[in-house]
C-alpha cells in the first residue's frame, strides 16, 4: 500500500519507519516547514525520535496535495489539540485523495472545547471519508526499533478496507487486531493517560508495588465506567487499547504521563512550571479536565479521576489526594 502520514512527531515517525520496513511506500508530512527540511537533509528526527534513521526511500513532503494524490491510506499523527487544524489544512485539497480509502487517527486525546474523540473531529472536518483509529501499547521508539508488540485497529465496518489495513500494518514485529468499537478503542487510549499520571505519583511518593497494583486495578474499573458512559463497549477496555495501553503507559520509563505524575511530587515543582518547560505534550493533563466534565455530565462515580483533577487543577497536593482516596467510605468490591 501507499501510506501518507501527517505529523512527524515520535509516533508518526515510528509508523513511517515500521511501514517502510513492511515494504510499503511511505510519505511523511511534517507540520512545520523547517522540520521537514531538517528531516530531509539529516534523515533523523532529532526533535522527537533521536538516534533512529529514516531510510532514503521514505519521502518527506512539504505540502499535503502531492502525497494525498498517491495515498491509499492516510494516517494523522498529531496531538489531539492540533487535530482539527491539521484536518482543516487537508480538507481544501481532499479532492486530491483519489485513491485514499481510509483516514486513520493516531491521536490519543479529546478535543478540549467540544469533548469530541479524534474520529469524531475527522467526521466533522473530512466529510464523506471512512475513518479509523490505531491504538494500544505502542511506544514509538520500540516500534521504530522493530521490537515485538501488538495494537488494535478500529473502523466502523469490518469490511475489505479494514482487513486490508490490518494485513498491511501487521508484521512479524507488530501484530494488529481488528475492532468495530471505534469509541471504546479511542477512549481507552485517552483514559490510560489520565491514570498513568496517578501511577507516576505513586512512584514519586515511593509507595511501592502494593500501592501501584491497587491503584491500577481500581483505575481500570473507572476506565470501564467512564468509557462505557461515553459510548465504548466494556470488553474493549480489557483489551490492548484499554488495560494493555494502561500497563505500558503506567510502567514505561519513556511515558510522558507517568513522568509528569512522578515529578509533581518534587518539592518546588508545579504543574504550570512543568508544562511550560517541557517540549512533549502531556495528553493526560488535558484529558483529566475533559473527563472530569464528562463524569459530572453523565453522573459517573470516578473518585480517582476526581482527586487527580483536584491535584492538577484544584491545588491539592498529591499526598492529600492519596489520603482522601484511602479514607473514602468502605464498600464491597
Amino acid at each position: 500500500m501507499n501510506f501518507c502520514i501527517f505529523g512527524a512527531g515520535a509516533w508518526g515517525t515510528a509508523m513511517a519507519i515500521h511501514l517502510h520496513r513492511a515494504g510499503h511506500a511511505v510519505t511523511l508530512v511534517p507540520r512545520r516547514l523547517e522540520h521537514a527540511t531538517a528531516l530531509a537533509s539529516t534523515r533523523e528526527n532529532k526533535d522527537y525520535l533521536p538516534g533512529t534513521s529514516l531510510h532514503e526511500d521514505i519521502q518527506i513532503a512539504l505540502e499535503p496535495r502531492p502525497p494525498l494524490m498517491e495515498a491509499d491510506a492516510v494516517l494523522l499523527a498529531c496531538p489531539s489539540k492540533a487535530l482539527r487544524a491539521l484536518a482543516n489544512q487537508i480538507s481544501p485539497v481532499l479532492d486530491s485523495a483519489w485513491h485514499a480509502r481510509i483516514f486513520i487517527s493516531l491521536s490519543k486525546g479529546l478535543e478540549q472545547r467540544t469533548l469530541l474523540r479524534p474520529t469524531q473531529v475527522l467526521a466533522e472536518t473530512l466529510r464523506g471519508r471512512t475513518h479509523g483509529v490505531i491504538s494500544g501499547p505502542s511506544n514509538a521508539a520500540e516500534v521504530a526499533r522493530g521490537l515485538p508488540g501488538a495494537v488494535v485497529f478500529a473502523s466502523d465496518k469490518d469490511d475489505e478496507i479494514a482487513r486490508r489495513v490490518q494485513e498491511a500494518v501487521s508484521t512479524a514485529t507488530l501484530r494488529v487486531y481488528r475492532s468495530t468499537d471505534i469509541a471504546g478503542v479511542e477512549l481507552g487510549g485517552i483514559l490510560k493517560n489520565i491514570y498513568a499520571i496517578g501511577a507516576g505519583i505513586c512512584d514519586g511518593l515511593h509507595y511501592g508495588s502494593n500501592a501501584r497494583s491497587s491503584f491500577l486495578t481500581r483505575a481500570l474499573q473507572e476506565m470501564v465506567r467512564l468509557g462505557t458512559a461515553a459510548g465504548g463497549k466494556a470488553e474493549t477496555f480489557y483489551g490492548l487499547s484499554g488495560i494493555g495501553d494502561l500497563i505500558a503507559t503506567a510502567h514505561g520509563e519513556w511515558s510522558r504521563n507517568r513522568a509528569f505524575g512522578e515529578i509533581l511530587v518534587t518539592p518546588g515543582e508545579t504543574v504550570a512550571h512543568y508544562l511550560a518547560t517541557h517540549h512533549a505534550v502531556v495528553e493526560g493533563y488535558h484529558a483529566t479536565a475533559c473527563f472530569h466534565e464528562l463524569a459530572r455530565e453523565k453522573g459517573v462515580t470516578a473518585p480517582i479521576l476526581e482527586e487527580l483533577y483536584s491535584v492538577l487543577y484544584g491545588g491539592h497536593t498529591p499526598q492529600e489526594g492519596v489520603n482522601l482516596l484511602m479514607r473514602r467510605m468502605l464498600k464491597a468490591e
